[in-house]
């Protein structure tokens, strides 16, 4: 019959045993969570592809800044022309070549419409800009999720191991009392039936580590990870600050959704006013230069050769007078726009406002949940002992005992879940009210054990 310590497995054992768990598949080494972002930062398509996409708006916003400035162009030509004018008494046959270069140029003076394009583009940077943050703040959740959710799997496995390691232990044990006449048969097959059921556990939770290990290497782009377990004893800093009005304040201000809807609407304003713009003239400054060469050739006998320059500049203006109704039909449509716009960043700002609430409060629930699981952990240490001593003097089956110990491995496990659920609800609760940066990630690297 084991003792009861052989029996007991106190929780800080659990982070050992997750790392070994971790290392069934083969050589692996240890990276901490810091690292793999480093490695996300530059595999990950769905961020690399946001990166390229506001690269891309700063490149196309530079393209509106050549409104505002010259365009010049070089036009040449070869020209050759032949006229023939029949009349009596004699026919007239003229020919001439003419080979111009012309330089032309055009700087505008006043384009109001022009004006408001690039305010528009100057916006869609800054909208490129927010997206970008939206992006790396989802890499940086979606790498923690899958960081945990491997460390999830791993302890699992491990809880499931020392869960069938105590059941075969168990199993034996109620196997010797039987052969000795201490024990009933029953005591036996309830060992077999529980061995049986853990085997097929450590199965499933064995193959779900795989798939949660294959996930987190898609991410990073490597093989072989190993990440950090929480340090033990382990020690969840509390909410700061934690007043929700704080935080629904940061939302408003930092939000990357928020910031979006906001600058649409600054957009569509702007739109607006281009719209109306419609109405108002353009001024323009135009020059160009021409030279050129011309031979002429007559019929009787006359031939004509020389150069011509022309030089002109001159300033153009153009006021629109009637076209169909169409601008003030623009001008309607994007007051409908507006309002759009409008109305989404208000359902933006309901949005963020609601996810903060919630994301504020399940950081609450999952730090009291963590306390509650671990008083229920050292109660059902206590209870464990107790059922093992009640066994050894007669007073409990050997069921008890398996009951009183898979209810303590599953309340390690759970206790670690909520750990885990705690650290990735204060990254969303980040996320959501748009302070979550690469110093939060060095934060969470704190808590693990190196």
């Amino acid at each position: 019959m084991p003792t009861p310590r052989s029996l007991f497995r106190p929780s800080a054992r659990l982070a050992p045993l997750a790392l070994a768990a971790l290392c069934l598949g083969g050589t692996a080494r240890a990276q901490s969570l810091q690292e793999l972002y480093e490695a996300a930062r530059s595999y990950d398509a769905t961020y690399l592809a946001a990166r390229a996409q506001s690269e891309a708006a700063e490149y196309q916003a530079a393209q509106t800044y050549a409104l505002q400035r010259p365009s010049v162009g070089l036009t040449a030509s070869a020209n050759r022309n032949i006229d023939e004018t029949p009349y009596s008494p004699s026919t007239t046959r003229t020919s001439s070549t003419t080979t111009p270069v012309t330089v032309s140029a055009q700087q505008s003076l006043f384009n109001r419409p022009n004006s408001l394009t690039i305010d528009q583009a100057d916006k869609t940077v800054e909208v490129a800009k927010s997206q970008l943050q939206a992006a790396e703040q989802d890499l940086i959740v979606r790498l923690s999720q899958t960081y945990f959710d491997v460390l999830a799997a791993a302890d699992t496995l491990a809880t499931v191991q020392a869960n069938k390691k105590a059941i075969s232990e168990q199993l034996a044990s109620a196997k010797r009392n039987f052969e000795v006449g201490t024990a009933t048969i029953t005591d036996t097959r309830e060992a077999q039936a529980s061995y049986d059921l853990v085997v097929a556990q450590e199965l499933a939770a064995d193959n779900d580590l795989h798939v949660k290990q294959l996930a987190l290497e898609q991410l990073v782009g490597r093989t072989g990870i190993k990440p950090w377990t929480l340090a033990q004893p382990v020690a969840l800093p509390p909410l700061l600050p934690a007043d929700l009005n704080t935080w629904l304040g940061t939302a408003e201000d930092r939000s990357p959704s928020i910031a979006q809807a906001r600058l649409a609407l600054d957009i569509a304003k702007l739109e607006t006013e281009k719209a109306r713009a419609g109405h108002l003239p353009t001024v323009a400054l135009t020059g160009s230069y021409t030279k050129g060469h011309v031979d002429i050739d007559t019929d009787p006998s006359a031939h004509l050769s020389g150069s011509n320059t022309n030089k002109a500049i001159g300033v153009t203006l153009s006021l629109p007078l009637f076209s169909g109704f169409a601008t003030q039909n623009r001008i309607q449509e994007t007051l409908k726009l507006e309002d759009k716009a409008t109305n989404d960043l208000e359902g933006a700002r309901r949005s963020i406002a609601q996810s903060t609430r919630s994301a504020f409060l399940g950081v609450q629930s999952g730090l009291a949940q963590v306390k509650a699981y671990e008083a229920a952990e050292a109660s059902n240490k206590l209870s464990l002992e107790a059922t093992q001593l009640g066994y050894k003097v007669g007073v409990r089956v050997n069921l008890d005992v398996l009951t009183a110990q898979t209810q303590l491995f599953n309340t390690e496990q759970q206790l670690s879940k909520a750990r885990y659920d705690v650290i990735m609800g204060d990254l969303k609760l980040r996320q959501v009210t748009g302070q979550l940066n690469e110093s939060d990630i060095q934060r969470v690297n704190g808590l693990l054990a190196r």
